[in-house]
């Protein structure tokens, strides 16, 4: 699935937990989408998926939310363009 990165950040919160966001759209999807990101090591990745902005259609919605179940190689872009902007 094409997607595109509009904003990416990622940060560590006072028990070093990491707290990241990413807003990316999706190709043939209306509205972008903003991804919350939470991690207590890294190496497990909690998530919460919305719409960046305006509400969108809601079956687009669904499928985004089942694509970053299934497409592992997309989840973690999201995460490694979060991650990316604490390297900086």
């Amino acid at each position: 699935m094409e997607f595109q990165i509009i904003k990416a950040d990622m940060s560590l919160d006072e028990e070093k937990h990491y707290l990241g966001h990413v807003t990316f759209s999706l190709a043939g999807h209306q509205t972008p989408y903003e991804i919350t990101l939470f991690s207590k090591k890294q190496n497990q990745w909690d998530y919460s998926l919305n719409f960046s902005g305006d509400s969108g259609v809601e079956e687009e919605f669904l499928k985004a939310d089942e694509l970053l179940e299934e497409d592992d190689d997309l989840f973690d872009a999201l995460v490694d363009a979060a991650l990316d902007t604490m390297k900086q």
